[in-house]
């Protein structure tokens, strides 16, 4: 592969992830052709339904609908760009390449904190919920949802604009599928410490925040389910709680091993597998991990389904 003259600036990237023989290609652009149409359709799906269905217009689906549009954007500012190197080039531009790094830490950096808001949002109602109504109204859940954008937006800017400031004249070869920090920062011909340090000063407080307040929430739940002298109501609690705990899970494991782990367990494979997880396959099993642990999400889908049939 070609690299730009070591005395040049970049002016493109090569997105050297997932360089396999042609068939195996084919294979891969056929399965996350796959992943990526199943992810617009479940979340849109999602979307829909929670929009027309009346007895869902609570809090938990509040969320449930933004986490959809969230994960419907996360995967869109990489997939579309992973199935045309396929077969069109593993080329990318300088700015399209800044301008991917911005918008997967703009929707990574909201998702957690949307997921954080689901997990106080199901301690609240769990341990209040005579309150709950009450706690989550309508402005606050519009409060948290503008606040996960607007600290998604805080953390992509602090964050884009050192890596601004950094020199690129070459090798240009990103080892991996997308333009993330940590493989971006890898090339750069100038001193990155402080681009590290805001990253990780930035992440730190971002992950620590977001997790912390999750796990607290959770320990509350699950204190709060034990206290219920009803079996089939803990399992009902439970049931609906761990469909989102999966979640959490998913996200949080994979992504922090992508951007927090040492350098000394660093692998291409490794890095490409966690960030296929958290940016590919997350976003799909979303909808899916609530449709079948959630059953007023699945009655809903099927009613939305019928209704649609009958309209046809």
């Amino acid at each position: 592969m070609e690299e730009e003259n070591l005395n040049a600036t970049v002016t493109y990237f090569i997105l050297s992830g997932f360089s396999y023989n042609i068939p195996v290609q084919i294979f891969l652009f056929c399965v996350f052709s796959l992943i990526y149409v199943i992810t617009l359709m479940g979340n849109i799906a999602i979307i829909m339904v929670i929009r027309n269905c009346s007895h869902l217009q609570n809090p938990m689906y509040f969320f449930l609908s933004h986490l959809s549009f969230l994960d419907i954007c996360y995967s869109s500012v990489t997939v579309p760009k992973v199935l045309l190197n396929f077969f069109n080039g593993q080329t990318i531009s300088y700015n399209k390449c800044i301008t991917q790094m911005f918008f997967i830490l703009l929707t990574g950096g909201a998702e957690v904190f949307i997921l954080t808001a689901m997990a106080y949002d199901r301690y609240i109602a769990i341990h209040d919920p005579l309150h709950y109504i009450e706690t989550m109204n309508v402005l606050f859940c519009k409060q948290l949802v503008g606040s996960a954008w607007t600290t998604g937006l805080l953390y992509a800017i602090a964050n884009t604009v050192p890596v601004l400031k950094l020199v690129f004249c070459g090798p240009n070869i990103i080892r991996h599928f997308s333009c993330e920090f940590p493989s971006l920062l890898a090339l750069s011909c100038t001193e990155t410490t402080a681009s590290k340090i805001m990253f990780y000063v930035t992440g730190g407080i971002v992950g620590m925040f977001t997790f912390s307040l999750t796990l607290v929430s959770y320990i509350n739940i699950f204190i709060t389910i034990l206290k219920m002298n009803s079996a089939e109501a803990r399992k009902k609690t439970f049931s609906t709680c761990s469909s989102h705990l999966i979640v959490v899970a998913l996200f949080y494991v994979t992504g922090y091993f992508r951007y927090l782990r040492p350098n000394s367990i660093s692998s291409v494979v490794m890095d490409e597998l966690s960030s296929v997880q958290y940016s590919i396959s997350t976003p799909m099993l979303n909808p899916i991990i609530y449709s079948l642990k959630t059953k007023e999400v699945r009655e809903a889908i099927k009613q939305f389904l019928i209704i649609k049939q009958i309209n046809q």
